[in-house]
């Protein structure tokens, strides 16, 4: 059986209920639902889709970072908006984050995040192999 290594970055949700930022487990990679939290656990930019989604990404490289890996091995990224009309800015965002790496995206509306300040949430997919 492959053994699962969980990494948590020390955030406020983390920690209240319990989970792990990524698992990882032989190849496989998943990273939980990540949003916007500045190190001292305030809200990045409420309410600023694009700046969020940048956010997001930089603690996801951050927590791929701690098993050696980077953004090019996300295969599969999964953006959650609570506004749709934000999915330009986002969109944009992603594509800056990725640059010439394609993963796979989906980006739905959601109603609702943790907290209003929070306009999107992403988790990802990545391969280590």
């Amino acid at each position: 059986m492959t053994p699962i290594e969980f990494v948590s970055t020390g955030n406020q949700w983390e920690q209240r209920f319990g989970y792990a930022r990524l698992a990882r487990a032989g190849d496989l990679v998943l990273v939980g639902g990540t949003i916007a939290v500045n190190p001292d656990g305030t809200p990045h930019a409420p309410g600023d889709a694009g700046a969020q989604t940048a956010q997001c990404f930089a603690i996801i490289e951050s927590a791929l970072g701690r098993i050696g890996l980077g953004r090019t091995a996300i295969m599969r990224s999964r953006v959650y908006v609570t506004n749709i009309a934000d999915a330009e800015r986002v969109g944009l965002a992603h594509k800056a984050f990725f640059g010439n790496h394609t993963p796979c995206l989906t980006q739905v509306e959601v109603s609702a995040l943790i907290a209003p300040e929070y306009v999107v949430e992403i988790e990802c997919e990545a391969h280590a192999g």
